[in-house]
């Protein structure tokens, strides 16, 4: 009877539990300023505004430390706000972008965008880390965009990560290798320029629509010299309409890639 009665209470607490969590989602979904901040950084995002798109997501994380759209949407804005600054100045918002990712990763595991915007934002903090500790994130920039997939296996975002990942350490000369190894203890292993043509080929399986898929996949394929399939890309690059806030960057460099191509 009394074990019983311990379960009944104890199903009645668990009740009242996600009851309140039920209710504090749905309060947060309901306040409008939440909503009003969240709504003004998409418009801000897809205006290519940054600084008012990080300034509008900041303002709804405050509102909400907890909230995973929230979360994922400002450690995006800290990597690109950080991107478009000057060197001296970047260090400080990719570290900012990898605590809040950090953060939206740990509270929702099963969440692809947390893992992935970790392993962007990791990505950058690496470039301004030495050898062995560079070593050690880009293991942890792999492992986060493989978690990214497993939580969503149509993710082009995480795709692009890993084709990414692959083609900077095929590319990695010999004395590179070498002193990796010797200093190191060498640098993660598998990586080609195949499997990077692979993965931003399923990129553009998932999102044909985005500028950068193309270039990097037309940039992995001239390492494969495969010319016309490259120029091919490249050429989709310059045809489609802007997606993200730097691909107009991304285009000169396609511009730039025909430029040298042989004339077919």
């Amino acid at each position: 009877m009394i074990h019983h009665q311990k379960r009944r209470l104890f199903l009645a607490g668990l009740t009242i539990f996600f009851i309140g969590l039920n209710q504090l989602a749905a309060s947060t979904l309901s306040d409008p300023k939440f909503s009003q901040a969240i709504y003004a950084g998409d418009i801000a995002y897809k205006k290519f505004d940054n600084h008012a798109a990080l300034t509008n997501y900041r303002r709804a994380v405050e509102l909400d430390s907890s909230n995973y759209e929230a979360l994922w949407k400002l450690a995006r804005a800290y990597v690109d706000v950080g991107m478009a600054l000057p060197k001296k100045e970047q260090p400080q918002h990719y570290a900012l972008g990898e605590k809040l990712a950090r953060r939206c990763a740990t509270l929702y595991p099963d969440s692809a965008n947390g893992h992935f915007f970790l392993a962007v934002a990791l990505g950058r903090v690496a470039l301004y880390e030495g050898g062995k500790r560079k070593i050690q994130i880009s293991k942890e920039v792999k492992a986060e965009a493989e978690r990214a997939l497993q939580a969503d296996p149509k993710h082009d975002g995480a795709m692009h990560v890993l084709g990414r990942w692959n083609y900077e350490l095929a590319d990695l000369n010999f004395i590179e290798r070498t002193v990796a190894k010797i200093v190191f203890g060498g640098l993660p292993s598998g990586a080609s320029y195949e499997q990077s043509a692979q993965y931003f080929a399923q990129a553009i399986k998932f999102s044909p629509e985005k500028p950068v898929h193309h270039y990097e996949l037309a940039r992995t394929l001239l390492k494969l010299d495969r010319d016309s399939d490259a120029r091919q890309h490249l050429e989709q690059c310059l045809a489609l309409p802007e997606v993200f806030w730097d691909d107009s960057q991304h285009m000169l460099a396609a511009k730039k890639f025909l430029e040298k191509l042989p004339k077919p």
